[in-house]
């Protein structure tokens, strides 16, 4: 039987790193629980209560950066973030593989709702001059370049589809008139799983997309995931409610939602390159885009 792969290591490979990350941070790899692997592998100290991310070779190591010193900012300012594990030696570099170190913030059994995160992102929204540079939202550059990635797990049938979806919803999007304020600071991927309990209530984390755009990104992700996940429509209109505004009030709500939901899309098809088992998951979701059913319920990758 082959060695587990996660997010493309090999497990002995990624346990090797793991140690060296240990050694030259002085936490004790004892126990280490392999959580999860696809951009990165997610490795859980118990004993030091870390969490480890190991980054593929490959990853832009200013990136990492970026994202390392922009929570540092926000755990300077106390926004509700998971923290950085000793926040000033970070990120490593082991083998061309950035790692990052964060708090464990152990989980009671009760679920992220909605509606707690309406206002983290409300304060989000609300900040301005970051530290760091940070790129626009550009769905649609994102969406083509996973595709391309892309072309080697997808059928070629469904390969054009994806390609004439996004060719057209971006002809609609040049029509889309946004009525929140432009230029706030985005999460990128705020979700249910995007955010833990803490003792002082819920804090977001995974700051890997963070860009800057209009706030109705991030807000017809948070509709996407309630209705797609099996959260519900209550759920969604509990964070509505909370949040001030409901995007799908908003005309320009189908193109976000369209373009939104073809790049979770193209996401997971371009990370099925490395994880091969998710594939069905993504065809399954191609098929229901063909039918334009919007109550089609996905399963979590």
């Amino acid at each position: 039987m082959s060695a587990p792969i996660y997010g493309g290591f090999a497990e002995a490979q990624l346990l090797e790193l793991l140690h060296r990350a240990c050694d030259i941070a002085g936490l004790d790899p004892v126990g280490a629980e392999i959580l999860r692997g696809q951009t990165n592998a997610v490795i859980l100290l118990p004993v030091s209560s870390v969490i480890v991310k190991v980054a593929r070779a490959g990853t832009d190591l200013a990136e990492v950066e970026r994202t390392v010193c922009f929570v540092r900012w926000l755990m300077d300012m106390g926004f509700p973030t998971v923290p950085l594990h000793a926040p000033d030696a970070q990120p490593l570099v082991l083998d061309c593989h950035p790692v990052t170190l964060w708090a464990f913030l152990p989980q009671p059994p009760e679920p992220i709702l909605a509606s707690t995160l309406a206002k983290p992102l409300s304060i989000l929204h609300s900040l301005s001059d970051p530290p760091v540079s940070l790129p626009r939202a550009d769905a649609v550059g994102a969406i083509r370049a996973s595709l391309r990635q892309a072309a080697v797990v997808l059928p070629e049938e469904d390969l054009r589809f994806l390609e004439q979806r996004v060719d057209r919803l971006e002809r609609e999007l040049a029509d889309v008139r946004y009525v929140l304020p432009p230029e706030t600071i985005l999460q990128g991927d705020p979700h249910h799983k995007n955010a833990l309990h803490s003792t002082d209530g819920v804090v977001l984390c995974d700051w890997d997309s963070v860009t800057v755009g209009h706030p109705e990104w991030d807000l017809v992700t948070i509709e996407i995931h309630c209705r797609r996940f099996g959260y519900g429509v209550d759920d969604y209109r509990d964070f509505a409610a909370a949040y001030g505004w409901d995007i799908t009030a908003w005309d320009g709500y189908p193109v976000l939602r369209d373009l939104r939901e073809l790049r979770m899309i193209s996401t997971n098809a371009r990370k099925s390159t490395h994880t091969p088992d998710k594939a069905a998951e993504v065809l399954r979701r191609i098929a229901g885009l063909r039918r334009e059913d919007h109550a089609f319920q996905w399963n979590i990758l």
